[in-house]
């Protein structure tokens, strides 16, 4: 649990697409200070509006990257933002940033974590 809600922000830029291609479109931002890795439940400003969101910050270790940043994923959103600024709160560390021994074990875990962050909000 996170004693006191961390707020980080970004302007929006292009990664690897990887995360849309395993169903998961993220907003990717370059984050300016220093985060312990893993999966956030959070939620994301953008343009006055607030929207429950997931957020991984860290290197995406399955993929052997070195680079920290942060990706968000914005639940029942389908906006293109490449280019724009976005806030994000980040509420309640979900876990640590893992190692998958496939894309298919990662997709699993993420179909958890978005479980979570749905159940968190419910409950919110």
């Amino acid at each position: 649990m996170i004693k006191k809600y961390i707020i980080i922000w970004g302007k929006v830029r292009r990664g690897s697409k990887r995360g849309k291609l395993l169903g998961f479109p993220t907003a990717n931002f370059l984050i300016h200070k220093k985060i312990a890795q893993g999966v956030y439940i959070s939620q994301t400003k953008f343009i006055g509006k607030i929207y429950k969101s997931a957020t991984f910050i860290g290197n995406a270790k399955t993929f052997g990257e070195k680079d920290i940043k942060a990706e968000t994923y914005i639940l029942d959103f389908d906006k293109s933002i490449y280019g724009k600024f976005i806030s994000v709160t980040l509420l309640k560390k979900l876990r640590e940033n893992l190692m998958f021994k496939s894309e298919r074990e990662l997709t699993k875990q993420m179909d958890k974590d978005l479980e979570d962050t749905k159940k968190y909000f419910k409950d919110f």
